[in-house]
């Protein structure tokens, strides 16, 4: 059984486009970079969360075509994920520069598990879907797959709205001081 199952998963690898390789190890970087305390602008801030969105949502697409029940999930995961993330804090050590459009954050393996859960699960619905076309038509396939992605979603837009929150919160204060 572990040979059958270590000869299979070796013929996807082997069947992997190469530019699949390179995006995996893009991903990782960008991700092992969130590892560390940063300086982030708030165009990333916003660039990231839209990027991976988009990824999310074309893998949803990819799979689902324009399947109202499948966007549907996807929203709702992400509506529902956005919504219990920006209830939690920001952690204490962020911090945004108003003059230089700037976050000081501290590194989180968060970003890192969101972009590696995005392109696996990208990666293993493509390998499952060569190998057994009919889960593309099964109900479960169709709940677990767009919530997944909506889930990782929500996530990510929901930790740039906390920052994007902190640096309008800090615009007025220094808007309130200047004027005053």
């Amino acid at each position: 059984m572990f040979q059958r199952s270590a000869t299979m998963l070796m013929q996807v690898i082997l069947h992997t486009p190469k530019w699949v390789f390179a995006v995996f190890f893009l991903l990782l970087w960008l991700g092992a970079r969130q590892l560390l305390t940063n300086e982030v602008s708030l165009s990333r801030v916003t660039l990231m969360p839209v990027a991976m969105g988009g990824l999310s949502l074309y893998g949803v697409i990819s799979v689902f075509g324009e399947s109202f029940g499948a966007l549907l999930g996807w929203a709702l995961a992400a509506a529902v994920l956005l919504a219990l993330v920006l209830q939690r804090p920001l952690p204490a050590a962020t911090r945004y520069d108003a003059a230089e459009r700037r976050f000081h954050v501290a590194g989180s393996p968060v970003p890192l598990m969101l972009m590696m859960g995005i392109f696996l699960t990208k990666y293993v619905v493509g390998a499952a879907l060569a190998m057994h076309p009919e889960l593309g038509h099964q109900a479960a396939f169709g709940i677990v797959v767009p919530t997944l992605y909506g889930a990782f979603t929500g996530v990510f837009v929901a930790r740039a709205a906390r920052l994007w929150k902190l640096a309008i919160r800090t615009d007025a204060m220094s808007a309130g001081v200047r004027a005053a």
